[in-house]
């Protein structure tokens, strides 16, 4: 399993050679720091499921790319990158502390992680979507960092929630299950108070080195 990963690790560096500037880590272990340029998996602590998107559109709200929560550990579809909002000076490899805004881009469609009023399909909580691409990203895709606990800074053993900016959504799972789409794939939506679902942890992944200090 590690060479596999390790192998996983090494094709990430390679096809985004643009934003890795020295040889990623896997975090087999937990405490690991959480970098800009990261490449994780967010899982949904009470129901283990992986925060998932990919190019299948909702059939009702936006419109826009769907995300749900996903069973199956080992699917490429739940890898995000870890970036800063468009307005800051943060750079790659710097850490993240609590209470920062930061953006999420899908590794295989290159759209963020967004959220809007539109109602989501099954809870008609806060629709939560993947919108735009590369170039083209705004304040819909920024969700400010809570690290439960004493913690000031992201581990990947940490408990965090991801409050949505405009909406004020919590990123927000639970056991209802989409019934048209393959995998057992459960919703994924905001929802405006803190609740124990809301609860998220970093698990695999490519994890950048913390910078060296100058």
């Amino acid at each position: 399993m590690a060479l596999s990963f390790f192998a996983l690790a090494m094709v990430m560096w390679l096809a985004l050679g643009s934003d890795y500037g020295s040889t990623p880590v896997s975090a087999a272990s937990g405490g690991v720091q959480i970098t800009y340029g990261s490449v994780i998996k967010l899982m949904h602590e009470r129901t283990k499921f992986r925060l998932h998107s990919h190019d299948v559109p909702y059939g009702s709200g936006s419109g826009q790319q769907s995300v749900t929560g996903f069973p199956d550990v080992d699917d490429s579809n739940s890898y995000w990158i870890v970036r800063p909002t468009l307005d800051s000076s943060a750079k790659q490899r710097d850490t993240i502390k609590s209470g920062t805004l930061i953006r999420l881009q899908h590794m295989i469609t290159r759209k963020w992680l967004h959220s809007h009023l539109h109602a989501s399909p099954i809870s008609g909580n806060l629709e939560v979507s993947c919108f735009g691409h590369d170039g083209e990203s705004d304040t819909g895709d920024y969700w400010r960092l809570e690290i439960e606990g004493s913690g000031k800074t992201w581990r990947q053993d940490q408990r965090v929630r991801l409050r949505h900016v405009d909406t004020g959504g919590y990123l927000h799972s639970h056991d209802k299950k989409y019934t048209r789409i393959a995998g057992g794939q459960q919703e994924v939506c905001g929802v405006g108070e803190k609740r124990p679902d809301n609860v998220w942890l970093a698990a695999e992944g490519v994890y950048l080195p913390v910078a060296e200090s100058k």
